[in-house]
Formats: C-alpha cells, sequence, structure tokens
C-alpha cells in the first residue's frame, strides 16, 4: 500500500457523530485479532510497550521499544497510529526524526501528549513533525483533565495552540462530562478524541456529542491481564475458566485479510 492515500484514509475515519472507534493494541497477535474483528485502524498504548519491558509509563524512556512494535505492525495490513507519549524528547528536531522512523514503517499517525508542559515547546513539537512528515496525522494530546484540574479555559488555550502548529486531531482523555464535550467539539476545528470510560458516555452517546475519534487506551490491556488472573483464579478453585478463549490455532495464525479501505468505527 502506498503511504499518502493510507493516511489520507485514515484521516478520513475522522468523523464527527459518526467516530473512529480504535481499539489499542500492545503487540502482534493482539493487533490482528483486532483487525480480524473488521478494525481497519488500530493504536498502540504506550502503557503496554512499558510494561512489557518492566519500564515506567510516561516516563520517556521507551522510545526504542516503541520504535520496535512499529515497525513489528506497520507493515500490517491495517492503519496503525502509535502512542508516542511527549515524542521522547524534549527538542522538536528529535521528536521530528522520530516521526520519520515511523512514517518508514508504515504509521499513518501519531499521538503526541503534552504532559501539562510548556504549551509552546508541545506547539513546536508538532510544528516540527508536520514539516517533516507532512502526511502523518497528528493526534494532539493535552492532559489538562487527565493530570490536571480540567480547566477549560486552559484546555482550549493549548488545543488552539496545537491547531495553529498544524496537529490533524485533538485529545483531551479524561474528559467524561457530556456537555463540556459538546461545548469543546463546538470551539475546536479539528476532529475531537475522546478516552472512552466504562463509567463515561456509550460510544452511541459520545458520537451523537459529536466526537471524531474514541480511542480505547490501554483498557483492552488491563483487561486482558485481569481476564489472566481470574482464569488462574479459577483453575486454583477447581472451576472452568469463563470468558472467550482463542484456540492455539486462531492465535498462530490470525485472520489478516483486512481492507484498509473498510472503517471500523462503533460498530467494531
Amino acid at each position: 500500500m502506498t503511504a499518502e492515500p493510507t493516511a489520507t484514509t485514515f484521516a478520513g475515519l475522522h468523523r464527527p457523530g459518526e467516530p473512529l472507534l480504535l481499539p489499542n493494541a500492545w503487540d502482534h497477535a493482539s493487533a490482528a485479532a483486532l483487525a480480524a474483528r473488521g478494525f481497519a485502524a488500530i493504536g498502540t498504548t504506550s502503557l503496554a510497550v512499558a510494561a512489557a519491558a518492566g519500564l515506567p509509563d510516561g516516563q520517556g524512556v521507551t522510545r526504542e521499544q516503541t520504535l520496535c512494535l512499529a515497525r513489528t505492525l506497520g507493515p500490517e495490513p491495517y492503519l496503525l497510529s502509535v502512542d508516542a507519549e511527549d515524542g521522547f524528547s524534549d527538542d522538536p528536531q528529535e521528536v521530528a526524526e522520530l516521526a520519520v522512523e515511523l512514517w518508514s514503517a508504515g504509521v499513518v499517525g501519531v499521538n503526541l501528549e503534552d504532559g501539562l508542559g510548556p504549551v509552546g515547546r508541545h506547539a513546536a513539537k508538532i510544528a516540527a513533525v508536520k514539516a517533516a512528515v507532512p502526511g502523518l496525522f497528528v493526534n494532539a494530546r493535552t492532559d489538562t483533565h487527565w493530570s490536571g484540574d480540567g480547566d477549560e479555559t486552559e484546555t482550549l488555550r493549548r488545543l488552539e495552540a496545537y491547531q495553529q502548529a498544524g496537529a490533524d486531531g485533538v485529545f483531551v482523555p479524561g474528559l467524561t462530562d457530556p456537555d463540556r464535550i459538546a461545548a469543546l467539539v463546538r470551539r475546536v476545528d479539528t476532529p475531537l478524541n475522546i478516552l472512552y470510560s466504562p463509567t463515561g458516555p456509550t460510544v452511541s452517546r459520545l458520537a451523537e456529542l459529536g466526537v471524531a475519534r474514541i480511542s480505547l487506551g490501554s483498557l483492552l490491556y488491563r483487561r486482558a491481564l485481569g481476564a489472566a488472573l481470574d482464569a488462574v483464579a479459577d483453575i486454583v478453585a477447581g472451576r472452568v475458566p469463563g470468558g472467550t478463549t482463542p484456540s492455539y490455532a486462531e492465535v498462530c495464525a490470525p485472520d489478516r485479510n483486512v481492507s484498509v479501505s473498510r472503517p471500523a468505527n462503533s460498530s467494531g
């Protein structure tokens, strides 16, 4: 598949009111299984990358592991967006160099978080990435709701700066109030990405609010770990483990006949 049409396809999946539901994988098997379920676009989750390597998440120490996973998943026949934390550097040019490597690996989107650091620095990273790889979809994340106090004025100030720097979409994890989501949809000029929460609005409700992208983040990875713990507890207790268990053959040879042109949104 050629890079530019693929990137254009990915951008086109971000439709307000008909959002892209983006599941986040953590290795080849999880990505292939999700693709086999009809998801044409798949993201990665930085928590799983870090946890698999025994490293802390969000501390800028998993650049090589992130690139390794991108190189593994990038050639596959689905659209791949990579969670790159803050770009693993405060230097915009170093972040741009990472973006070039991701693009070369077949990645069509990247998630860059501000960690509530200086607005100008994050905007400079976004601008540098777009200058180096114009076709890469940059999803600019602000952590005002994730690790801040959720101030609406500060959230909008940051998102406006990131949009002006060239961000293709904006991401506000931790925001779950329907009225505030709807208000933000009206204020931003690029597709709004919201992190799904089991205690927040449903996928259909987020679509009604005008959200263009819904990410699952580390939820599937954490659920997989929970399922493993539940299964071993059942075995110890003499019970047959419940839940879905893919067969050995299914894991060894998952269906890879996935069309990148067929979007998988909320119906996933």
